[in-house]
């Protein structure tokens, strides 16, 4: 099984041409950018033709019929050419009767095309709990899954150490990964490379961990994991009066991707992890 390694736009303040270039000189085999973001880049194809990198994109259903906006949504997705699309897919006020009947009709939409669909564990998504989540896989197993466990720490407030069974089987529909280190207090750790931080990164590797595992004894080809670190104020920490973020975000998610190349490794061969851990400036 392949390892490949995305870069999300996110954050990233650049011309389109600008950034795809820093993504693809850093070594990164592919990049994620939000649907409504790509459509409204006039020159997205011409640009995205200049590269040999993969395209993800990210979809967000809207209310009051999330499952006719996952059609169209996918639709578009399908217009501009994704390779992968993630879904943060119906609300966190459905009951779980209307979850059950939105992702029995996402998987048949998605049936209808070519593109793979993962629906990710957000917050304000139907899959904003483990439980509910483990529930809905357990349904439909051939449900795909973007796990992004972060939303989880903050929703739950813990490492999700009750939630061991639940977490276990939602890793074994994981196809993507938004690697994101959440703590109980929020979604994103103020550094992951920080030393106050280790447990929380220690927690979130051993989820990936199981979920590598997992995919290869499946005997899939490929596994994909974005360092979806995202910028303030909402998510990176920012220094009061002056909004200085507290780190540099490409510098972070670049450190992540490099330190996920090293577990994967492992993972797959069950040999202990090599590389660095931390960074020479952080320790």
């Amino acid at each position: 099984m392949r390892l490949e390694v995305y870069k999300s736009l996110w954050g990233m303040s650049g011309s389109l041409d600008s950034d795809l270039t820093q993504i693809q000189e850093a070594g990164y085999d592919g990049f994620e950018y939000d649907l409504s973001y790509a459509e409204a880049a006039t020159d997205f194809t011409m640009v995205r033709g200049r590269y040999n990198l993969r395209y993800f994109t990210l979809i967000r259903t809207v209310g009051p019929d999330h499952l006719t906006s996952f059609a169209q949504l996918l639709e578009r997705a399908v217009r501009l050419g994704a390779d992968f699309v993630t879904s943060g897919s119906g609300v966190d006020s459905m009951t779980f009767d209307e979850k059950a009947h939105f992702f029995e009709g996402a998987l048949k939409v998605e049936a209808r095309f070519e593109v793979p669909v993962a629906h990710e564990t957000h917050r304000q998504t139907a899959l904003f709990t483990p439980w509910d989540t483990a529930a809905i896989v357990a349904l439909f197993p051939e449900m795909k899954l973007t796990a992004d466990y972060s939303h989880w720490c903050c929703v739950c407030e813990s490492m999700l150490t009750d939630q061991v069974s639940n977490v276990s089987t939602c890793n074994s529909h994981a196809v993507h990964i938004h690697g994101r280190v959440g703590f109980p207090g929020g979604p994103q750790v103020n550094d992951p490379r920080a030393p106050e931080n280790e447990q929380h990164l220690r927690c979130h590797e051993e989820w990936w961990r199981e979920i590598i595992r997992m995919r290869g004894a499946a005997g899939a080809e490929s596994f994909s994991f974005d360092p979806e670190f995202g910028p303030p104020p909402e998510y990176m920490p920012a220094l009061p009066y002056t909004g200085q973020p507290v780190c540099n975000l490409w510098d972070v998610c670049l450190w992540m991707a490099n330190r996920f190349r090293s577990l994967f490794a492992s993972a797959m061969t069950g040999a202990p992890e090599g590389g660095t851990d931390r960074d020479p400036v952080h320790g």
